[in-house]
């Protein structure tokens, strides 16, 4: 197990390189993590200021297309009460 951890002579040069990399990944994270916060706080406070106007736009297009009725409609090949 020591020469896994001496990597052969070169753990000097090895182990230092691997930590390096660790914290420049860290460094990615967090700052992905940040500019998603932000983004995310961007895009609520536009929401906010002006609504959506698709959602709007297609419930308003979904009630004309399926006009509600009372009763169910009748199938094919079923009785009709009454």
């Amino acid at each position: 197990m020591t020469d896994f951890f001496a990597m052969g002579g070169y753990a000097a040069f090895v182990w230092p390189s691997y930590a390096l990399a660790a914290l420049v990944l860290l460094g990615l994270l967090i700052a992905s993590l940040k500019g998603l916060r932000e983004a995310e706080a961007t895009v609520k406070a536009l929401e906010s200021v002006r609504p959506a106007r698709r959602r709007a736009q297609s419930a308003a297009k979904r009630s004309a297309a399926q006009p509600e009725t009372d009763s169910a409609p009748d199938l094919p090949g079923k009785a009709s009460e009454g």
